[in-house]
Parts: structure tokens; C-alpha cells; sequence
């Protein structure tokens, strides 16, 4: 009988500590908090997806989990796609860019030109651009 006294004591101050070190046991130290089981949208909403952007993406495992391979497969390829029409829309911003700088440095008589060969909107009859009467 003594020994099952014993036993049953051992077993209470087991459980005792177990629960003080689970709890943190008073000494300030708290548990940290839980990530949670779903996704924080990383994803902007005032401003297009960028590569940074996907490559940040990460999505949580349920119950059942997801094909980890597959998924990052189509993140990766989404992210590539991403980055090459980013870098398509810089090239043609900067061709516009250069095109409207040219325009400008050409004067406003040249500028207007709409199709080559054909005189300008303000031009006199007559008068074509380039080969003035002399």
C-alpha cells in the first residue's frame, strides 16, 4: 500500500512540473505565439506583383498538405513570368521615353509629322516638310 501512495505522489509532482515548465513557471518567459495556419496575403494590393513579391509567397500546409514540388514549380514559373514583363514594360517605357525625346529635340514642325511623306496639319499648301521652295 505504501508503495502505491509513493507512486501516486511521484506521479503528481511530475505532472506538476510538466504543467510549471509548459506554463513558463512564473519567470516572465512566455510561450511564443503560434504561426498561424493561414496564409498572411503577402500579395499587394496597391501595386502590381513583382517577383520579390511570389518568391515571398508561402502557402500552409493542411490536413492533407499540398504537392510541395508542384506548387513551387508554378510559383517559380509565375515569378519568371512576372519579372520578364516587368523588364518588357521598362524597355518600352524607355523606348517611349527616348522616341518622345527625340520628338521634342526635332522641333514642333518635325514632331507633328504624322506619316512620312505627307505635309503637316499647319503646313501651307503647297509646302512640304524638307524640301522647302527655294
Amino acid at each position: 500500500m505504501v508503495v502505491f501512495w509513493f507512486l501516486l505522489i511521484a506521479l503528481v509532482v511530475v505532472v506538476a512540473a510538466v504543467t510549471l515548465f509548459v506554463v513558463g513557471g512564473g519567470s516572465g518567459v512566455s510561450l511564443p505565439e503560434a504561426e498561424p495556419d493561414r496564409i498572411a496575403w503577402p500579395l499587394p494590393a496597391d501595386r502590381p506583383t513583382s517577383r520579390a513579391d511570389v518568391d515571398a509567397v508561402r502557402l500552409p500546409l493542411a490536413l492533407r498538405g499540398y504537392r510541395m514540388t508542384e506548387t513551387d514549380d508554378v510559383l517559380d514559373r509565375l515569378g519568371a513570368e512576372l519579372a520578364e514583363r516587368d523588364a518588357r514594360i521598362a524597355d518600352l517605357e524607355r523606348s517611349l521615353a527616348d522616341a518622345r525625346a527625340q520628338a521634342a529635340a526635332r522641333g514642333p514642325a518635325e514632331g507633328h509629322e504624322e506619316h512620312p511623306g505627307q505635309a503637316p496639319h499647319d503646313a501651307a499648301p503647297g509646302d512640304r516638310s524638307g524640301g522647302g521652295e527655294a
